[in-house]
């Protein structure tokens, strides 16, 4: 009997065998994302090119046909899985798996595969890494839920098939654990689940090798380091200069994005005219179109036109942002590789022209690096990019200025700009969430949600004994706001009254009898409003170690509204945990 015990393996090794599983199925699931979107290439973008456009001239006009037919395919899921599939998803399978329980619905391998191979497919401004990495995670989700995990562990689960998708996708096992690990992590991990996610990407990088070769995703020149004291400077430089554009491509995203969904037409129009609007950039840059793969190879090896690179920084910019922005499906993955090869190989161009010939390397190695980087800055995560490059250099050279570039492109976006292009939408909610999942929970509560309503006031003028007799009917409440009898403030609080304060006179029987509530109540009162969040108030509670806080309608405006206290915002957060579904293993709230 211990034999056959000792046979059976222990948690961690089980955890290790599951992640091979969901290594493998991702890999699979990568080869079937991969062939779904070359059929709707070839049958629906080429085949509709050579029908529609054929020898080109005035026919050429008829190319944004082509990706807004794409779109009115796209129409029926959109309105049978409403939230499932229109723009950019990755920001909400973030927050499933960190604030959420990571409980993700077999549909979205199934609903990600398919409408962003009709985005990409027929020439939408998109990615595909994004979504293989939902699918992988939404595999890795199924398995926990199949073994009814606790939360932490189906993050690990969902993590390892994130790194198995990426992995498969790029040809870079390392990569992929980098990216579940700084990207879909947070940065926060264990050992014993960067092992789940080491073995996830190395089985899904065999399946994806015993496919499509050894060769990697891009196809990346002999790197050459000619003139180090030169050259140094001139990617430190660079950086900063990825730094600001990745900058400016996340805020005209969002910006792009807040347009669309202000404009009051029909939802399922939105991604028609979004196509329409790329489809006529394509008309005079078709590199715009896709995911861009092949101009990239062709910038890669030098082949770039300075000018041409520089217009196309900003209309990919433009198109990406206008193709999820509208709500057609996809991710920003390869976007920011396109971007950050066209403007490295502009840079790259513009020093071979100032500094004489054979000083520094061409300009496909600075959009090597400046892909790289670029990826870093406007993702905040520049191991992932730099295992990335490496990878697919297989060139140790290109490690230091890859690395130099990365991080202080990172550095440059944090300074302008404190959300990478996945965490815009949780600032704007007041949700940081690299606190956790359990101060997220917080933050994502209202005071006004929590709070009582049912409030008893004390007016001003009112005298001690008739307190005492409130205080005496009062069922479990001994802080009553205090309100103004006369003046412009009249029925707005002055202060508050609590037990505490009558009893420094509850023994003075002529001081009790002549005082009134105005004279002895706290005048300097710590108030909320109906806006704030339970975070907030929790950390007010801490601080002044108090059980109540009144809430008002505003800071200059103190009409009470509502009375929150300590048990209140320990009930409203175990409700909204329960709600989410989300384990409590491991929680370290200071509620108490």
């Amino acid at each position: 009997m211990k034999r056959l015990k000792r046979l059976i393996p222990g948690e961690n090794a089980l955890m290790v065998i599951i992640a091979a599983a969901i290594g493998l199925a991702a890999g699979f699931a990568n080869i079937l994302f991969r062939s779904t979107e070359e059929l709707v290439h070839h049958y629906i973008f080429q085949t509709g090119h050579e029908l529609l456009i054929g020898d080109g001239g005035l026919r050429l006009l008829l190319l944004p046909l082509i990706p807004m037919f794409g779109m009115v395919l796209l129409i029926p899921l959109s309105y049978f899985f409403p939230g499932e599939v229109n723009g950019y998803g990755f920001t909400n399978f973030l927050r499933k798996v960190n604030l959420e329980g990571g409980k993700i619905k077999f549909r979205t391998i199934v609903l990600k595969t398919v409408s962003t191979s009709l985005t990409i497919g027929t020439g939408g401004s998109a990615g595909v890494e994004g979504p293989i990495a939902q699918v992988g995670g939404a595999i890795g989700s199924q398995v926990g839920q199949f073994f009814r995990v606790s939360g932490d562990r189906m993050k690990v689960y969902i993590a390892a098939g994130c790194a198995g998708g990426v992995a498969a996708m790029f040809n870079a096992p390392i990569a992929g654990v980098f990216f579940a690990s700084e990207i879909v992590l947070l940065g926060t991990y264990e050992m014993s689940s960067f092992s789940a996610l080491v073995i996830s990407s190395a089985m899904a990088t065999v399946v994806s090798r015993a496919t499509y070769g050894e060769s990697p995703a891009f196809p990346v020149p002999d790197y050459q380091l000619i003139n180090a004291p030169v050259e140094i400077p001139l990617y430190i430089l660079m950086g900063v200069v990825v730094g600001i554009v990745a900058v400016l491509h996340i805020r005209i995203f969002y910006w792009i994005r807040d347009r669309f969904a202000a404009v009051p037409v029909n939802i399922f129009v939105k991604p028609v005219i979004g196509a329409f609007i790329v489809g006529s950039i394509g008309i005079g840059m078709p590199q715009v179109m896709g995911n861009g793969y092949e101009y990239i190879g062709d910038v890669l090896h030098g082949h770039g036109v300075v000018w041409v690179m520089l217009v196309l920084v900003f209309l990919k910019i433009f198109a990406t942002a206008v193709t999820l922005g509208s709500g057609g499906a996809g991710g920003v993955f390869a976007p920011s590789l396109f971007i950050g090869a066209v403007l490295g190989g502009t840079y790259g161009g513009a020093a071979n022209y100032l500094l004489p010939a054979g000083t520094i390397a061409l300009s496909g190695a600075y959009a090597a690096v400046g892909m790289g980087s670029f990826l870093a800055a406007a993702t905040h995560a520049p191991l992932t990019a730099i295992f990335l490059l490496f990878e697919m250099t297989g060139n140790y050279l290109i490690i230091i200025p890859i690395m130099l570039a990365s991080v202080i492109g990172t550095v440059v976006a944090k300074k302008l700009c404190q959300d990478s292009i996945d965490t815009v939408d949780f600032t704007r909610q007041g949700i940081d969430i690299h606190d956790g999942r359990e101060i997220a929970v917080m933050k994502s509560i209202k005071v006004g949600l929590a709070m009582t309503e049912d409030v008893g006031f004390v007016s001003e003028s009112a005298n001690i004994n008739h307190l005492l007799k409130i205080f005496s009917m009062a069922e479990g409440s001994f802080y009553f706001p205090v309100l103004a009898d006369s003046g412009r403030n009249a029925g707005q609080m002055v202060g508050i009254i609590s037990l505490q304060d009558v009893k420094t006179i509850l023994h003075d029987e002529e001081l009790r009898a002549n005082a009134s509530v105005g004279n002895i109540c706290a005048r300097d009162v710590i108030t909320l409003t109906p806006d704030d969040n339970l975070f907030t108030a929790m950390e007010l509670f801490q601080k002044k170690g108090i059980e109540e806080i009144p809430v008002v309608e505003s800071d200059k405006e103190r009409w009470v509204v509502g009375m929150l206290k300590r048990r209140n915002v320990i009930a409203a957060y175990n409700r909204e945990v329960l709600k989410k579904g989300i384990s409590n293993k491991g929680m370290t709230l200071p509620l108490h």
